[in-house]
């Protein structure tokens, strides 16, 4: 590691509207309010994270710098300048864990590359927390991101998802877009074998939380509604 440089904290954010303190060990809140410098994948939301988390300082004195999934290349190596130069960083999501999902991935890989110390901290994450509740396989699973939108890709891909899932005995992972989720799970269950194991894993950690496993030939007999929710989606076939 660079003696000095800074540390790259890896700040987890809430998956919804959940009081922080429900969700976030006090140790991630804490190093949270203690830094004066973010990277976040929308300042904006950043900032109200920031003030419903009890930041002590104004948050005018924070910087805060955007990555997303529109930042150029080139433009990502100087937000790492500061940290290089013995300042501390804190990167945060939109919700959930850093840089899994997350365009803040080639940020990291660039502060190891620099040595700079990453410093992961605990939070939830709504593909782990699916999973662990799914009752599907935990040992041998795959996570997917997103799945192409048009219908003739996606029925190919979901048939290729329970093919790896039978060959491999592993559990298949994906998100989708609240406004498509819908349309997303009724071509699953019109792509996907009777016996195949299905999670719907919706509104993790909010109250209106809900995990359900069961066949894709049980859950067309009652599909839920699904629009406007963040849901994971697990399958497993043998």
């Amino acid at each position: 590691m660079s003696s000095d440089a800074g540390s790259l904290y890896l700040l987890p954010n809430t998956l919804g509207d959940t009081a922080a303190d429900a969700v976030i060990p006090a140790a991630a809140l804490h190093r949270a309010r203690e830094l004066d410098y973010l990277i976040a994948e929308n300042p904006k939301s950043a900032r109200a994270f920031l003030k419903r988390i009890g930041f002590p300082r104004p948050l005018q004195d924070l910087r805060i710098e955007r990555l997303d999934h529109n930042t150029p290349p080139d433009e990502i190596a100087p937000l790492l300048e500061p940290v290089l130069g013995n300042r501390n960083a804190g990167l945060l999501s939109e919700a959930g864990l850093p840089a899994i999902a997350d365009p803040g991935a080639t940020l990291v890989r660039l502060a190891h590359e620099k040595g700079v110390r990453v410093v992961p901290m605990s939070g939830p994450s709504s593909i782990i927390l699916a999973l662990s509740a799914s009752g599907l396989d935990g040992q041998r699973f795959a996570f997917h991101g997103y799945l192409p939108v048009k219908q003739p890709e996606l029925v190919q891909a979901l048939k290729e998802l329970e093919r790896q899932s039978r060959r491999l005995n592993q559990t298949q992972i994906f998100i989708e877009t609240p406004y498509r989720n819908e349309s997303t799970f009724a071509t699953m269950l019109q792509t996907l074998g009777n016996d195949t194991l299905v999670c719907v894993a919706a509104d993790l950690t909010l109250e209106s939380e809900t995990i359900r496993t069961q066949s894709a030939a049980a859950w067309r007999k009652a599909v839920p509604r699904l629009k406007g929710r963040p849901a994971v989606f697990l399958l497993l076939s043998r």
